[in-house]
């Protein structure tokens, strides 16, 4: 019998304890005999598990009809870990009540914020923004960022995989283009007799604005991140374009091909079209923001496996991340 609350992070295989999570999917499917269940996963803020809601079960009819991501629970239940990864067998459970503060519950512990101050991050991109040169382009990049300001101090930069927390938005876009702040100075330097020459004003713009569709794909209300119907029909490459298209409408004297370039960076900065790009970089700026996007995405997803609490002396990681594979870790100390 559980006697006190833990968190489930703290939990090792085999445990079994009272503790607080939070709904944050619920995917239904059928089992070969064509009954139905539900896949549900809770969190806190180190560890993700899931759990199976059979349609046998007392919880099932309450699953399908009332749960929805964003609402706590308390459960009592074993936890364990097989080849799906971190898993929850469940005994107890109820939604959480007022009361439970006495046992430590706090909804803000389950809200993942980045490690940055977002007003200072968002004053960081603005003074980078004006370092663009080329005139409209600057007038057109900080009106994007001063007109979204409000969303963009919350907004997370994904659902799921990287940097999906409030702030992370910022974080991602701000990394983004100190990297290709770096590598413009770096290859301008290398290849002088470019032509035409490498535009680091085209670059930190693109780098700025590569994700600003998300801003309408995703519909974010702490802790939870949706995708709305703009980005489940459209995306946020296409709707990123429109956005930019549709704000130099009000920029005077924006070189049209100065446009089309930073257009073609934004479509073109998820490469493949399996990973969402209609076309893949033909500019020397457009591949530029690519990789400083895709290498910023993919360390963020490591750092995240690294981050969460080892289970046991195994010196890898389990596969349960965006990046599905091991992270070796190091061996431990005798």
């Amino acid at each position: 019998m559980a006697e006190t609350v833990r968190r489930l992070f703290e939990l090792e295989p085999g445990d079994t304890s009272d503790f607080f999570v939070l709904l944050v999917a619920k995917d239904k499917g059928n089992t070969r005999d064509g009954k139905p269940y539900y896949r549900v996963t809770f969190r806190d803020l180190q560890r993700t598990a899931t759990a199976m809601i059979w349609n046998d079960t007392g919880w099932y009819d309450d699953c399908d009809q009332t749960w929805k991501p964003g609402h706590f629970f308390k459960i009592r239940g074993r936890y364990f870990e097989n080849k799906y990864g971190s898993q929850i067998e469940i005994e107890q459970l109820r939604s959480t009540k007022e009361e439970d503060s006495t046992d430590g519950f706090d909804p803000s512990d389950f809200y993942e914020t980045s490690r940055r101050d977002p007003v200072k991050m968002f004053a960081e991109l603005v003074e980078i923004a004006t370092e663009i040169e080329e005139g409209p382009l600057c007038e057109l990049v900080t009106q994007l960022l001063k007109e979204n300001e409000e969303q963009l101090l919350k907004w997370p930069a994904a659902s799921k995989n990287h940097h999906a927390f409030s702030g992370g938005f910022l974080e991602h876009v701000l990394s983004v283009t100190r990297t290709v702040v770096y590598l413009a100075d770096k290859y301008q330097a290398e290849y002088p007799a470019l032509q035409p020459s490498l535009s680091k004003d085209l670059m930190i713009a693109g780098a700025i604005l590569h994700d600003i569709g998300k801003l309408q794909e995703l519909s974010h209300i702490p802790p939870v991140t949706n995708y709305s119907a703009q980005g489940k029909l459209i995306g946020h490459i296409l709707l990123g374009r429109d956005m930019v298209r549709d704000a130099a409408k009000e920029v005077e004297n924006l070189n049209p091909e100065t446009l089309l370039r930073l257009e073609h960076i934004i479509v073109s900065h998820q490469n493949l079209p399996e990973w969402g790009s209609p076309i893949a970089p033909h500019t020397p700026e457009a591949l530029l923001v690519h990789y400083a996007d895709d290498i910023d995405a993919k360390f963020q997803m490591m750092a995240g496996a690294l981050s969460e609490a080892p289970i046991t002396d195994d010196p890898f990681t389990s596969r349960s991340n965006p990046l599905r594979r091991t992270i070796f870790r190091g061996f431990p100390e005798e």
